[in-house]
């Protein structure tokens, strides 16, 4: 071991630590910002990296009010500091002094960052503005008392209209402590009462020296005033989160103030308008309601007064006259109406009544004789010919011809020589009267010849 050179771990560690000191004093690093952490302390813990390779880094409190803009996860920056050795946990890490977003400044990266996370938090939405009143009593401004801004608005309410009462809140427009002097302000005049707009307002100059009206805290101050809020900050082509979040904005603080303050001359030339049109709107009216008295003066009523009464006399004598015809019209149809109740009471007479059934009985009575005796005609004719009929059709009128009917000794008509037999006793029925008799011979077939 005598021979070895042997160092303990904090010696090497301080002997690395002197000689990244002393070789790397301070760096500009360019890297992405990843695993970004700020701790209950202030400090703020994050990572470096590249494709290749990643470095860790810390911004401690002090260090980290600086920045303007919010450190995040991907961003790209540029960090200036030293390379110093963690001794406790044997890593090396760069000690940020300055942090810049790469491509873009600081400031403005800050400004795109708070107007996205105000408009998120609906402090630019249209629907919560409010409008100027149109004839202010009390103006609040809150300026610089020195600044130019506030001498170009005061010339400007002056002129318009010097008996406006202008309460100023003084507060410093530019450098730190700015932003909460105005915020201040506002809130002031908030509470003093009777202030019915209230302007904010300041020349123009750089994104640092308007960077006052960029903070968050003043925005949400605006945002919450009681009394509509005027941004007039910088120029024309200045833009601060203020002006999206106040009521209205002015391209300068000398607009603003033409905004809430109307002319002097225009207010008395509308005044003077108004009261021409009063006047007009009387003067017709006052033609109208003469026009209406001459016509009621004009009126029959009040020049022939008795003339109403004619009217209603002759009305009543008209009245009485269709009242006589309708009682003679009533009457008269009441007595038909008991004439035809007269007539319905004879016809239901039961003396009547009985006689005329009597002759309707004996009229049934005649015609059921007649039918009777058209019906016994008509059958006398229907059996007399079915009897011509019958008799036509009757052996018995064949007999009487000269012919014979021959029956077997049972009865059955015997219309072949085969069905008697010699000996076999007959009977022979003649048109008058009949025969017993006897076969003594029997031949089959006729001799006689053909006719």
């Amino acid at each position: 071991m005598s021979e070895r050179a042997v160092w303990s771990v904090s010696e090497l560690s301080r002997r690395l630590s002197a000689t990244l000191e002393e070789r790397f004093p301070t760096v500009w690093v360019e890297g992405e910002i990843s695993n970004f952490k700020v701790y209950g302390s202030g400090h703020a813990y994050f990572t470096l990296k590249d494709e290749g390779a990643q470095l860790r880094a810390v911004l401690f409190r002090n260090r980290v009010r600086r920045v303007r803009f919010e450190p995040a996860d991907g961003l790209h920056v540029l960090a200036f500091g030293a390379v110093e050795i963690y001794a406790q946990r044997g890593e090396y890490q760069l000690v940020v002094e300055l942090l810049e977003p790469r491509g873009l400044g600081a400031l403005q990266l800050a400004f795109e960052q708070l107007k996205e996370r105000l408009g998120r938090d609906g402090l630019f939405d249209p629907a919560r503005k409010r409008g100027l009143p149109r004839f202010p009593r009390k103006i609040g401004i809150v300026t610089s008392p020195s600044g130019a801004a506030l001498h170009d608005m005061l010339r400007v309410i002056g002129r318009r209209f010097g008996e406006i009462h202008v309460v100023v809140a003084p507060a410093k427009v530019q450098g730190e402590g700015a932003a909460a002097e105005v915020a201040q302000g506002i809130r002031e005049l908030n509470a003093l009462g009777g202030v019915d707009v209230i302007i904010v307002g300041r020349g123009g100059g750089s994104l640092e020296d308007l960077w006052a009206f960029n903070d968050e805290m003043l925005a949400r101050t605006i945002a919450a005033s009681k009394i509509p809020v005027i941004s007039a900050v910088g120029h024309e082509v200045d833009y601060t989160i203020a002006d999206f979040v106040a009521d209205v904005r002015a391209a300068t603080p000398s607009q603003a103030a033409e905004l809430v303050v109307r002319e002097k001359q225009a207010v008395a030339e509308s005044v003077g308008e108004l009261r021409r049109r009063l006047v007009r709107a009387m003067s017709r009216r006052l033609q109208a309601q003469r026009d209406r008295l001459e016509a009621v003066r004009e009126r029959r009523v009040l020049t022939d007064p008795r003339r109403p009464l004619r009217e209603l006399t002759r009305r009543l004598d008209e009245a009485a006259a269709r009242l006589v015809r309708a009682v003679k019209s009533s009457l008269r149809h009441a007595a038909h109406r008991v004439e035809l109740v007269t007539r319905d009471l004879r016809s239901q007479n039961p003396v009547a009544r009985t006689r005329q059934d009597r002759r309707r009985l004996d009229d049934l009575a005649g015609q059921l004789d007649r039918a009777l005796a058209r019906g016994l005609d008509r059958r006398r004719h229907r059996v007399a010919g079915a009897v011509g009929r019958l008799n036509s059709l009757s052996p018995l009128a064949v007999l009487s011809r000269g012919y014979s009917l021959t029956l077997t000794a049972s009865g059955e008509i015997v219309r072949s020589a085969r069905q008697v037999a010699v000996g076999d006793e007959v009977g022979v029925m003649l048109h008058e009267g009949s025969l017993a008799a006897r076969v003594t011979a029997r031949k089959e077939h006729d001799d006689r010849p053909q006719v």
